[in-house]
C-alpha cells in the first residue's frame, strides 16, 4: 500500500510539472502600456523595452526578447504607448519574457 501511495504521488507530481511546461512558451495576446523599464519604470539599470499588463489590479511586466527589444524600444523610451502584442511568453528566472510576433500600438 505505502509503494502505491508512492507511486502515485509521483505520478500527480510528473503531470503538475508538464502541465506548468506546457503553458509556458504558448502564444498569448497581451494589452497594455508598452514602455522603458529603465526610464519610465525605474525596474532596471540599463533601458528594456517591456509591455505592463493589468489584470485583476495587479501588473505584470514582460520584457521583450533580444531581438525585438532592439525593434521596438526608440519607438517607446521616452514616451509610453498604449498597444497590443502578439508573442510567445516564457520564463527566464524570474522575468516574464514574449518573443514579438506583431506589435501594434493605440491611436
Amino acid at each position: 500500500m505505502k509503494r502505491l501511495s508512492i507511486a502515485l504521488g509521483l505520478a500527480i507530481a510528473m503531470l503538475v510539472v508538464v502541465g506548468v511546461r506546457a503553458e509556458e512558451g504558448k502564444e498569448e495576446t497581451l494589452k497594455g502600456t508598452i514602455t522603458c523599464a529603465k526610464c519610465d519604470l525605474g525596474k532596471a539599470d540599463d533601458c528594456a523595452t517591456v509591455i505592463v499588463v493589468k489584470k485583476d489590479d495587479k501588473e505584470t511586466i514582460y520584457y521583450f526578447a533580444k531581438e525585438s527589444d532592439k525593434k521596438y524600444h526608440k519607438d517607446i523610451c521616452k514616451k509610453a504607448k498604449k498597444g497590443e502584442i502578439k508573442g510567445t511568453v516564457t520564463k527566464e528566472g524570474d522575468k516574464m519574457m514574449v518573443t514579438v510576433k506583431d506589435l501594434k500600438y493605440d491611436k
